[in-house]
């Protein structure tokens, strides 16, 4: 008798009939976890359509955000005025972006902007870059620079996303007396970084 040209789609692979079984068994069940597993999904969005949906109604409805949320950033004062920054510049080591630029300068008795012998007269952070990763308030020595809940960002010019020192400047609280002017009486630098200045002092107040 002539041989069956046609060849199996399975091959013989020398197992037994209970193994073949078996085998036959296995597939059965796992068709069956599948089709449930189906199920399982077709309930899951079956019961999502009664839910409470979370979409709001931006801008006229803004949903709060979270306490530690990496917004916009924000150079501080001290209570009299003085501001923070000392120009270090860490912070501009420090981001991995590069979109912070920093440039010191002396402070003077006739023209004192901060506490110390350095203030930040240029200060400048290009949200083209920034990536909001906070790194740049870890490196921070004095707490001069903190970042706000703020997330509006976006503009119309390339231009207006590159802020510069007086956008990131903190507004001035009651009783702060814009810098420049001497540091409080008979204090150090120092007792301003332990928060020792809790407030103004008149002789402050540049005449």
């Amino acid at each position: 008798m002539a041989e069956n040209p046609i060849t199996p789609r399975y091959p013989d692979l020398g197992l037994t009939a209970a193994a073949k079984a078996e085998m036959k068994i296995t597939g059965q069940d796992l068709e069956a976890k599948s089709f449930f597993a189906q199920l399982q999904g077709f309930w899951v969005t079956f019961i999502t359509m009664f839910k409470k949906v979370t979409t709001v109604n931006y801008p006229e409805v803004k949903e709060p955000t979270a306490e530690r949320f990496h917004g916009r950033h924000q150079l501080n004062r001290y209570d009299d005025g003085l501001e923070k920054c000392i120009g270090c510049e860490l912070c501009a080591w420090a981001c991995p972006a590069d979109a912070i630029m920093v440039e010191g300068a002396d402070n003077t008795e006739e023209a004192r902007f901060s506490p110390g012998e350095r203030y930040g007269k240029v200060y400048q952070i290009n949200y083209l870059r920034c990536v909001f990763c906070g790194l740049c308030i870890e490196a921070c020595p004095t707490r001069a620079l903190t970042m706000t809940n703020e997330y509006e960002l976006a503009d119309s010019t390339r231009e207006k996303l590159i802020f510069e020192k007086d956008d990131l400047l903190g507004p001035m609280r009651a009783g702060m007396i814009p810098a420049p002017h001497p540091m409080y009486p008979g204090t150090t630098d120092t007792d301003y970084y332990k928060g020792a200045i809790t407030g103004p002092h008149p002789s402050q107040e540049v005449k």
